[in-house]
This record gives structure tokens, sequence and C-alpha cells, in this order.
């Protein structure tokens, strides 16, 4: 609870106290005597010789737990199959990665990961992230307003939320029809 300190006077004597209490401890050098009181910083002829500070120890390490939930009957899992999904507000998103800087807007890939997109424009001052969401609605036939970057804005990867009735399954044919 408290620390010990030694203390030595120009290297003649040690006396040791303990930080917490108040008493006045007196040391007597050729006729001379100091007093020091362990809540006064020590003068200029006191040093410290040992320090015994509580010991460090590692922090314990948290078990994790996994918590299954009640999974009802009608419940679809959670997980996304693909570069399509549902969030938890229940919207449509779609995991992009963009190419910008081609001669043509197109769908190159729709793999398990993301689906690729080359885009004709380059990827200065959001012209890039303009012309992906104007080619994503000609090519899910939904209105521009409908589609919106959600992440990864400066980011070649990047998701794209749609606000429509389509279903992921839906949104993953149309992706795949367009594929060059």
């Amino acid at each position: 609870m408290f620390s010990r300190i030694s203390l030595g006077v120009q290297g003649l004597s040690k006396t040791h106290f303990i930080f917490g209490q108040c008493a006045v401890l007196t040391f007597t050098l050729g006729g001379v005597s100091a007093s020091v009181c362990p809540f006064i910083r020590p003068r200029a002829h006191l040093f410290f010789c040992d320090r015994n500070f509580s010991r460090i120890r590692p922090m314990p390490k948290r078990d994790k737990v996994q918590t299954v939930g009640p999974v009802s009957a009608g419940a679809k899992a959670a997980e996304p199959s693909g570069p399509v999904s549902r969030d938890k507000s229940g919207a449509v998103t779609i995991t992009v990665h963009a190419k910008p800087g081609s001669k043509l807007s197109a769908i190159t890939e729709v793999s398990a990961e993301a689906v690729g997109v080359a885009i004709a424009a380059p990827p200065t001052d959001g012209e890039a992230n303009a012309e992906l969401i104007r080619f994503l609605s000609d090519v899910l036939d939904l209105r521009k307003s409908q589609i919106a970057l959600d992440k990864g804005s400066r980011s070649r990867d990047k998701l794209i939320k749609l606000d429509s009735s389509l279903s992921p399954e839906e949104v993953l044919q149309r992706l795949k029809q367009t594929v060059s």
C-alpha cells in the first residue's frame, strides 16, 4: 500500500521511511541536524537510493466468449453471401472495387469479395464516384437518387447503398448479366 524509500544523506547514513505517514525524521551529521518530512520534496543534500514501487503486472487476458442467440425459423442468415448483401437497416449494399481511368464504363468481374467496375472517368474531384453512381443506375435500372456512396469516397474499395425494393439476389443477377 505504501512505498518504501531508502534515503542517503550524502552517502554517510541511511534511513527508511514510509510515504503516507506524517513522521519527521532527523539526521545528525557532526552536530548539524536536518529534519525531513515525507510530504516535503527532498532538498539537494538528500538523494533517493532505492525505489520499491508497486510491481508491474501484465493485464489479465479476457476470455473470448461466443454467444449464440436464438435463431427464428423465418429469419435469414445475416452474413453476406458475396458482394451484394443487406445491412442492419435493411438496405441492399454492394461492395465495389473501382478501376477509374478506363476507356469505357463496364463491370469487369463479379467475385466473392467485390464487384469489379471499370470507370470511364479520372479519379479526381469525385468524377469517378459520380460516374460510378451514374453507371450503376443504368445497369440496375434505378434512379441516381436511389444509389448512394456509403463508404470509400477516396478509395478503390467502395460500399454502395441502394434505397430500392430490389432484393440482393435480384441485384446480383442484374450485375452478372452485364459482365463484359
